[in-house]
């Protein structure tokens, strides 16, 4: 990207070069028409296919993209993961540059971000701000898998969703979204856009596993905790099964408190998660739980979860 000549004042040398990451981003950014009232933003990831925030997305057909160059295409939805909040779209005959992507996992709180997003007939918007929060991987309430955690400072302005993210060298960390995490902005991180979108492209949805249960938290007794030998004081009490679901053909009963997932404690959904990921579908899951006081132990095949389905 051309970097504007240096002026001597340094806020007038930062204004232009943000306007210039703006103008160069804006270029792959597009405004998605897939909801009612004001369309979300979208990023071209690659040629013929766009990014976008799954939440915005509402409907399956009549979905339409508008360009930087104004025109406005049909696009066709080849996938959606709600655990991530991401949606591929793909779109005929349209054959734009896609963004120069960076690592997440460089942005420290602090650092400088320009969110970029097209939300309207105008052009380009940009929305100029901090990294309130960065760490490590982490998984959303929904499930999903992200390479890296990145929260903005503050919320997104309506049709935010779906932009991409720059850091000061115009370099696309990633999309930013408001549905993961209440009252704040974050990011799908390059990598999870990359990994997740690959796998919607090939097969229309990402794969995590399934056992049919559905859960609440229990804080166990501390003579449970001291007769059972066990090294946390949670567990999770099924209070449902879905019929002929992995789970209940393993002989899991409501009323038991699962402790352990192959041999690793169970505390809480993010540890279901994490046992569950796509690579284990098909394979067996041994579960150490607790019914009637005692110790028990099962073994489960670990189905694929569909979207439709709210338990685990």
């Amino acid at each position: 990207m051309e970097t504007p000549s240096p002026s001597g004042n340094p806020l007038q040398d930062l204004s232009a070069n943000l306007a210039a990451i703006a103008e160069r981003v804006g270029q792959s950014v597009v405004a998605v028409h897939g909801r009612h009232r004001f369309p979300s933003s979208g990023v071209i990831w690659k040629p013929g296919v766009v990014v976008t925030a799954a939440h915005t997305v509402r409907h399956e057909d009549g979905i339409e993209v508008a360009l930087a160059d104004g025109r406005t295409v049909a696009a066709v939805l080849a996938g959606r993961d709600l655990g991530t909040d991401l949606a591929v779209l793909r779109l005929d005959g349209v054959e734009l540059s896609p963004v120069e992507t960076g690592d997440a996992r460089s942005l420290k709180a602090g650092h400088l971000v320009l969110a970029v997003a097209r939300v309207d007939r105008l052009g380009t918007s940009a929305d100029f701000g901090i990294v309130g929060t960065a760490g490590g991987p982490w998984r959303s309430w929904r499930g999903g898998q992200f390479d890296a955690f990145v929260r903005l400072d503050g919320g997104l302005r309506p049709g935010f969703s779906g932009a991409a993210l720059t850091d000061m060298q115009g370099r696309v960390m990633g999309l930013c979204t408001s549905a993961l995490v209440p009252g704040a902005g974050v990011l799908i991180p390059a990598a999870t856009v990359a990994r997740v979108s690959g796998e919607l492209l090939s097969k229309g949805r990402v794969s995590q596993g399934y056992l049919g249960v559905g859960t609440q938290p229990v804080n166990l007794s501390e003579a449970s905790v001291t007769k059972l030998n066990l090294t946390s004081g949670r567990g999770l009490l099924v209070v449902s099964l879905a019929a002929g679901g992995p789970a209940e053909q393993a002989g899991v009963l409501i009323g038991d408190v699962l402790i352990e997932l192959d041999g690793k404690p169970c505390r809480d959904m993010d540890d279901v998660h994490a046992a569950l990921g796509g690579d284990r579908i098909g394979q067996l899951l041994k579960i150490g739980l607790i019914r009637g006081g005692e110790r028990n132990e099962c073994s489960v095949t670990v189905g694929e979860r569909q979207q439709r389905n709210s338990c685990h």
